[in-house]
């Protein structure tokens, strides 16, 4: 095993956790300002994907499908924020929690209706096609366009988390509502708007992942399993952890299932065993957005 292998199935980690980062932040912006656990986030990464596909079929390309699927997919969560979710506010944490739980079933349903059980091969863009060297060897342009596309988004994110007036409101929403209520902020506008760019984040991740994994009305169930490991891995409702845990989890995964495959998902779950006894709380707490 040379160093140059080792390098080479870092960056695969990498990709693999690109795609764990994009959907623990959806899920940890939602959890971090509506203290929702949503079931339904794998269904959406799901659609996303499906989203594309339908993209594809109706001639357009993938970049067009790039800038689709996370409005549409958003779209979808704003209309499930307000109509589904909202009324549930103040009732506990389990309700949303069942509703969501339940809401990812009749998605799924619904895909399969529209585009059948069997899944969609969904290729590489022909502009990302192939191999590039990186130094170490060729490496898969499309996976090496994952990394980068997901560092632009984090980038994107944070600055209008940090930067903006909104993302301000955002912050101090997560920390204390009630004071926003005070000032005259229309609290349910701020998380009906969460809620809808947790969803679309979701979405984008289904469709940068699609060509790597098979599309199908079931993919969101393990996508689900991994992107709570991520969660509670980094801190539930902290983006910083988010990203720390999902690079961490996807270069585990990788380098294991190099030298051990059999054990590569389960390294996962032991990483949250270990993380769980050591900080119950995650690598980075539960400190607010992006804490």
């Amino acid at each position: 095993m040379t160093l140059d292998l080792l390098t080479l199935q870092l960056f695969t980690g990498f990709a693999l956790g690109s795609v764990f980062v994009l959907l623990a932040i959806g899920l940890s912006l939602i959890f971090g300002l509506l203290t929702v656990v949503n079931f339904a986030h794998g269904a959406l990464y799901m659609v996303g994907a499906y989203v594309g596909v339908a993209v594809l079929q109706a001639g357009g390309n993938f970049w067009v499908a790039l800038l689709v699927v996370p409005l549409a997919v958003g779209t979808l969560g704003l209309a499930i924020e307000r109509w589904l979710v909202r009324p549930l506010y103040g009732r506990g944490i389990d309700y949303p929690i069942l509703l969501t739980f339940g809401l990812a079933y009749v998605m799924v349903d619904v895909v399969r209706m529209i585009f059948g059980v069997e899944g969609i091969p969904l290729g590489t863009p022909e502009a990302l096609a192939g191999a590039v060297n990186i130094g170490v060897g060729y490496f898969p342009l499309y996976r090496l366009f994952v990394i980068v596309a997901t560092a632009l988004i984090l980038i994107a994110l944070w600055l209008f988390i940090e930067r903006s007036t909104l993302g301000l409101v955002i912050r101090a929403g997560s920390r204390d509502p009630e004071i926003l209520r005070v000032l005259g902020v229309d609290v349910g506008r701020i998380w009906l708007l969460v809620f809808g760019l947790g969803a679309g984040i979701a979405g984008l991740a289904g469709i940068l992942a699609a060509p790597m994994r098979s599309v199908t009305p079931e993919m969101g169930v393990p996508v689900l399993v991994e992107a709570f490991v991520v969660t509670v891995v980094g801190g539930m409702g902290s983006l910083k952890g988010a990203v720390v845990a999902g690079l961490l989890v996807g270069v585990v995964a990788s380098m294991t299932s190099l030298v051990f495959p059999e054990m590569a998902e389960v390294s996962m779950f032991a990483i949250m065993a270990l993380v769980l006894l050591v900080r119950p709380q995650g690598l980075l707490g539960r400190a607010g957005l992006l804490g």
